[in-house]
């Protein structure tokens, strides 16, 4: 077995699922049974949200890879599941696994743009709803909302800068509903803002960070942690800034 593709596959699996979002504790399973099935037995692995450090044991030299970007994809997360699986259970070789991991990375297995806007735009008026608001203000929370995402998505692709995105994403939703209220369209001013501007919360980000806690991953629990409270942070300052004037 061509133990440097063991390793290069359990990298791959690794990073393609902290990518996608995945928590560490999952991450880091996911690479040992792999790695044990590869017939590397002594090998470790420490997990973070920004890279990977996998050490197959002697007298393989230590791996680090970089996470350069993160985003929500659990269909991801799933097939990467069950390539290990596969490789685990001795239903898939290394070298067809390997392509397997390839080809998911390359894939755009996530929903096309316009259904993401469509399926914010719903939600945010079905939130409005579940937060006791009227009826009438379900179209402006819906046009707010499919706003506010589709700005966050733009200016994310834009600057790469996610905090600056959610930031202006809050303040559109915020003018939106402000003007709507002002102009008759709408009635209740705070439900509106809050019905619209819960697609953008880190609510998986929360979950995970909750989670790396308690599994014992402080370092990866604290930066998602802080990562979700600058992004609430950052979705309540957009808010903020309208409604100060």
């Amino acid at each position: 077995m061509d133990k440097e593709l063991a390793i290069d596959c359990c990298l791959l699996a690794g990073r393609l699922m902290m990518e996608a979002g995945a928590e560490t504790y999952r991450v880091e399973d996911t690479m040992k049974r792999m790695a044990n099935s590869l017939e590397l037995p002594a090998a470790h692995s420490f997990v973070t949200p920004t890279g990977i450090i996998f050490s197959p044991g002697s007298p393989h030299h230590t791996k680090l890879v970089q996470i350069s970007k993160r985003s929500t994809d659990l269909e991801k997360i799933a097939l990467v599941n069950a390539v290990s699986r596969k490789l685990s259970t001795g239903q898939s070789a290394l070298s067809e696994a390997y392509q397997e991991l390839l080809h998911i990375e390359k894939a755009n297995v996530m929903f096309p743009m316009w259904l993401q806007i469509f399926s914010a735009a719903i939600a945010s008026g079905c939130f409005l709803i579940l937060l006791e608001g009227s009826w009438k203000d379900v179209p402006m929370a819906i046009l707010a909302g499919g706003t506010g995402f589709t700005v966050a998505a733009f200016l994310d692709d834009l600057t790469r800068v996610k905090f600056f995105a959610e930031f202006m994403a809050s303040l559109v939703i915020a003018l939106i509903s402000f003007f709507a209220v002002s102009f008759g369209f709408g009635q209740e001013l705070d439900k509106i803002i809050i019905g619209s501007v819960m697609p953008l919360v880190p609510g998986l980000l929360i979950t995970n960070a909750v989670r790396d806690l308690m599994a014992g991953h402080f370092v990866s629990g604290l930066s998602k942690g802080a990562e979700a409270f600058l992004t609430s942070f950052a979705i309540g300052a957009g808010v903020a800034f309208v409604l100060s004037f």
